[in-house]
């Protein structure tokens, strides 16, 4: 059961994306005003396993607040989406989090190894502006409306 106070707390996203257009659209399309959410960003999966171990600037927790949900490019550079992915679901800390694919890929096997190593949804990025922000709309109203996320904890 939601306590109060948790009713008012803004949902913590972390974005890992590497590309800044996407992040600047991605923040954009979440500060419409439909979903209320607290946007953290990591550039890369190094960053993000950073921010998600709460290692080096993200040590202190105000910096790294547990992620309600993650949305999780798979293209990148030194770390992919598919390597964070599997290192979170190996973490007994981490592996309840909910992790939405959200990537251009239109490749098959990258769909069925995402679910394979855990991921909660795969979203292939939409070209157009509209759709994408439309999609992500829909995404937040699902993930951060109508679906029970798992508690906090060891927090």
């Amino acid at each position: 059961m939601m306590q109060p106070d948790e009713q008012l707390r803004a949902a913590t996203v972390l974005l890992v994306e590497d590309n800044p257009a996407d992040q600047d659209l991605t923040r954009r399309a979440l500060d419409r005003g439909v979903i209320h959410c607290d946007l953290r960003v990591a550039s890369n999966g190094e960053e993000a396993m950073d921010y998600l171990l709460q290692r080096e600037k993200f040590s202190t927790p105000a910096s790294s607040p547990r992620p309600d949900l993650i949305l999780l490019d798979l293209n990148m550079p030194r770390l992919d989406g598919k390597q964070v992915l599997k290192r979170m679901k190996a973490d007994p800390n981490l592996d309840t989090i909910p992790v939405v694919v959200l990537t251009t890929s239109r490749q098959e096997e990258d769909v069925v190894r995402s679910y394979k190593l855990g991921c909660n949804s795969f979203i292939q990025k939409p070209i157009e502006v509209h759709a994408f922000v439309a999609a992500l709309e829909q995404l937040g109203a699902y993930w951060l409306k109508l679906v029970v996320l798992p508690p906090h904890t060891g927090d």
